[in-house]
């Protein structure tokens, strides 16, 4: 079997793409933010948006053992859902818009349907 020479592995991930530029995103946003928020608010929407990419890397590569390709994929979840969670603190303290918040929320849902996408095609139950 010859693989294709422009395979890049978990970086040909759709949900691995959209949390990545989702992470980017928030990084861009949170630029705005009061100085105040830099070691609470700032810090933790931070670097949940980036684990999200970050356990979707690690649960490609460990998918040959079910178990920890199952653990990072729950990971996944939890760290899309905190940050979840941060997105609507940074709303309810006037941070964001609501549009910005439901489009946000939306692509998060986006993530986990593709999360579980990945799961079923990788894993026999």
């Amino acid at each position: 079997m010859t693989q294709n020479k422009n395979y890049r592995g978990f970086r040909d991930l759709k949900v691995n793409q959209l949390s990545y530029e989702l992470a980017l995103e928030i990084f861009e946003l949170t630029k705005t933010f009061p100085k105040e928020e830099k070691y609470s608010l700032i810090d933790q929407i931070r670097r949940s948006s980036r684990s999200v990419s970050t356990s979707i890397a690690e649960a490609w590569y460990k998918r040959k053992y079910p178990k920890s390709f199952v653990s990072k994929l729950i990971d996944v979840a939890g760290e899309a859902g905190e940050t979840e969670v941060w997105i609507d603190f940074s709303f309810a303290q006037g941070y964001l818009h609501n549009i910005k918040r439901e489009y946000l929320l939306e692509k998060y849902n986006e993530v986990g349907k593709k999360k579980e996408e990945l799961w079923k095609k990788n894993f026999i139950y």
